[in-house]
């Protein structure tokens, strides 16, 4: 029973999806956070109290005040085992080249990051040349700088240029000061490393270290290590692992859509002869059982087949990802047996999955379509489905309605995607119902682009209703997609672009050049309106969670309130930030004016704030305001983020000069970026399944119309006209589907763009690449054409190949 020729849509469409799981899936099980070079020889780390954040927040540890890390350092060198116990100290420092940081675009985090001498024998760390730094003004760079032991070089600190001399080398990114150096730089302390002795159990020494910390941070050892790698590379690895799983999430759900629709018509071309099979004594349930055994044949081949692919395919995959940025440099593909069992599972669970509906419909088939030589569809859509597609666009336009009034972004993207989707579900639901008026919509066109043959692809789309519905309910699904998710995802971006630019009263930007960062030597140069943030801890014992980190941004009040055209105070006055002890926060906090508010800043210092104003949520964007000078008193390491100024000036060292506009725009350039590339890849996931899925049901399609086509080159059409006839018929079913699916989506759009507008108080313009869904819509094209006109040549020279011998005899 099981040909080929049936089979080969449904295995290739479950092959591939089995690829990119298996792909997925053993690059998932490669994310593994990764133990930083520089503390891979402690055995044991101390790691201070975690932030009280969701994972997705990247926070730092709360840190340890200098005292609690000497008291720590201290008790833990006195565990029986450890060999030596030193803390970890790292602050922002570059050495500049000609003037300049040199490019760190391709190196991570430790590329500006300074570290106290001491810090070199966590990583097992040795001297290329020259000696260790002693004293103030001797440090220790990395020899690919090209510099020499005994030569000048300058440091980009955060307070400034500030002259060093080279004492010695080594083979690692980063600088190395001596230890009251880094003391200084960096008061606060995250991490304690312990060398043990050789033959000591680290895992007893991480209990004895957890007995010394108590609550006040945590021991860990082996892979837990890897919870002190950098929190860029830790936000990276989480970016990579939502495009993995989203991605495969994907290939199984289409994969599953297609693979339906293959079988479903599979089911549908063989209706007389199930009804042969019923006739000659076989019941519903075997006829069930036998569908039910193809599909698990055909699952099980295609699985392994995509398996072996998957995992060939990964360590490729996994060097794209570090290159777009979806992992980090450190990333590694390993093979694990999970990711091979799912993937080996995933085949026959897809398939069986798929065939569950056309297996029922094959068991209703009776006797008698045996006897039937016609195949004309009895009523295109009944009244079961009518009212349950109606009511799905009912709740695809309820949720629109809540996509428009949404208060959140988040909210309105949820809202927007599910409105979609049951969008989508209805639209595929009445597809039959909605063949014949877009056909008649397009009659004109298609009367003047072809005659006869114009008539006869009017009349097999009108006829054949559910046919036509079915090979353009994937076209659907697919445009519907792509034109809902890069809308939606450049809608979005221009929106928030538009409203950070609206919300700064300023003509010019000044902004780090390569370095996360300006000194408070290039913002003093500016004379603007500068920012400088720096994460600082809440320890209201009535309020959760602990630890709440916070972003806290040091300013003039003076010059934020001239530049922020957003600042709305709700109580007391900003003109009051001033001192050692003032606060200013938003509404969401609950406080009023004199009311004390404490905070752990960068330094572990515990220090009592007086609340002096407050301002809406949206007024700052941060969370929240602190005079500049007490940031700069407890975050020696802080950096401003940008300096708004009023007429162009010749930007500092280390920074350069953008317009308001340029600088909205690139607010978010890194993340934006990355979002794109993850909604592209999800784009040719879905639009690679719709054509292939296209192409399947034609293919199988072609097979049986052979007859059809073979009478009307009988009735005096040339074998172009038959081409003619199948291109038109494609081309018209991928027409109705990315008509139907464009609607779809722009009902999704319109109420994207009014939940905008609400949000930001700015007019959003609805932006589409047209680009993108032009792709889109012509790769199903092509593969339609293609599938339905070389077989159709095929056969019909088989027939004149056969007429021809006939006509000899």
């Amino acid at each position: 029973m099981l040909s080929i020729r049936r089979s080969a849509g449904a295995f290739v469409a479950v092959a591939i999806g089995v690829t990119l799981v298996a792909a997925a899936t053993l690059l998932l099980a490669s994310g593994r956070p990764q133990v930083p070079d520089r503390l891979a020889y402690a055995a044991v780390v101390v790691q201070s109290p975690e932030a009280g954040a969701p994972a997705d927040s990247f926070a730092p540890t709360r840190p340890w005040s200098a005292a609690r890390a000497a008291e720590l350092t201290s008790r833990l060198a006195e565990v029986p085992g450890v060999t030596a116990a030193v803390p970890d100290r790292t602050f922002y420092v570059q050495a500049l080249v000609d003037g300049r940081p040199p490019a760190t675009d391709a190196q991570g985090e430790d590329a500006y990051q300074g570290h106290g001498w001491s810090s070199i024998r966590l990583g097992g760390l040795r001297l290329t040349a020259g000696e260790p730094p002693r004293q103030v003004g001797e440090v220790v760079v990395d020899r690919t700088l090209g510099l020499r032991p005994g030569g000048p070089v300058t440091l980009l600190t955060a307070a400034g240029p500030e002259p060093y001399t080279v004492t010695g080398l080594v083979d690692a990114p980063g600088v190395y000061v001596a230890d009251e150096v880094a003391a200084t730089l960096a008061p606060g302390v995250r991490a304690i490393g312990l060398l043990v002795a050789s033959g000591a159990d680290p895992g007893k020494i991480a209990e004895a270290a957890r007995g010394v910390v108590g609550g006040d941070g945590q021991a860990l050892t082996g892979d837990g290590r890897g919870a002190l790698e950098p929190r860029g590379d830790a936000r990276t690895r989480w970016i990579g692992m939502q495009v993995l799983t989203a991605t495969a999430a994907l290939a199984g759900f289409v994969t599953v859509f297609v693979v339906a629709s293959t079988f479903a018509f599979t089911v549908a071309q063989r209706r007389r002869e199930l009804g042969l099979l019923r006739a000659v004594g076989a019941t519903g349930r075997q006829v069930r059982r036998m569908v039910h055994g193809e599909a698990l044949v055909v699952g099980a081949t295609a699985g392994l087949t995509g398996l072996l692919a998957g995992a060939a395919l990964a360590p490729v995959s996994g060097r794209l990802l570090v290159d777009v940025g979806f992992e980090p440099a450190t990333f590694q593909v390993r093979y694990e047996p999970w990711p091979v069992a799912v993937s080996i599972a995933a085949g026959p669970v897809i398939a069986l999955l798929a065939v569950w509906s056309a297996s029922r419909r094959a068991a209703r088939v009776r006797p008698l379509e045996a006897l039937r030589e016609a195949a004309v569809e009895q009523r295109p859509i009944g009244r079961l489905r009518i009212a349950t597609g109606v009511l799905l666009v009912a709740v695809g336009l309820a949720l629109s309605l809540g996509t428009a009034t949404a208060d959140e972004a988040r909210d309105a993207a949820t809202f927007a995607l599910y409105a979609v989707m049951a969008l989508v579900a209805g639209a595929t639901v009445l597809a039959p119902a909605a063949v014949g008026p877009v056909v008649r919509v397009l009659r004109s066109p298609v009367r003047r682009a072809g005659g006869a043959i114009g008539m006869l692809v009017r009349a097999g789309a009108l006829t054949a209703t559910r046919r036509t519905a079915s090979i353009a309910a994937p076209v659907l699904l697919t445009v519907a997609f792509a034109v809902l998710v890069s809308g939606m995802v450049r809608t979005t971006t221009a929106a928030y672009t538009a409203s950070r630019a609206d919300n700064v009263n300023a003509g010019w930007v000044v902004l780090p050049d390569r370095a996360p960062g300006l000194s408070d030597q290039a913002v003093a140069a500016t004379g603007g309106t500068a920012l400088l943030p720096t994460t600082v801890f809440g320890t209201d014992p009535g309020s959760s969670p602990k630890n709440r980190p916070l972003t806290a941004l040091g300013v003039d009040p003076a010059g934020f309130a001239a530049a922020n055209r957003a600042l709305t105070v709700v109580a007391g006055s900003l003109d009051d930030l001033s001192g050692g002890d003032t606060v200013v926060l938003p509404t969401s906090a609950n406080r009023r004016p004199s009311e004390p508010y404490a905070l752990v800043f960068a330094d572990g210092e515990l220090v009592s704030l007086r609340v002096v104003a407050v301002v809406t949520d949206d007024s700052i964007p941060g969370d929240l305001l602190l005079p500049r000078s007490v940031v700069r008193a407890h975050d020696p390491s802080a950096l401003t983020s940008a300096v708004y100024v009023q007429d162009r000036i010749d930007p500092p060292a280390g920074g350069r000069i953008v317009d308001v506009a340029g600088w909205a725009a690139e607010a978010d350039r890194a993340e934006d970026r990355l979002v794109w590339l993850f909604t592209l890849l999800l784009i040719g996931v879905s639009a690679g399944y719709g054509a292939v899925a296209v192409a399947n049901t034609l293919l199988m399609a072609a097979a049986g119309r052979v007859a059809d086509l073979r009478l009307i080159r009988l009735a005096g059409a040339t074998r172009r006209q038959v081409i003619w006839l199948v291109t038109a018929e494609s081309a018209l079913v991928v027409l109705i589907g990315a008509l139907l699916g464009g609607a779809v989506a722009f009902v999704g759009l319109l109420s994207v763009r009014a939940g905008l507008t609400e949000q930001t108080g700015v007019p959003v313009d609805l932006v589409v690449p047209w680009s993108v869904v032009g792709g889109v819509v012509a790769l199903c094209l092509l593969l339609a054409v293609l599938a339905s006109a070389l077989p159709t040549l095929r056969s019909l020279r088989q027939a004149s190949a056969r007429s021809s011998v006939g006509s000899m005899g």
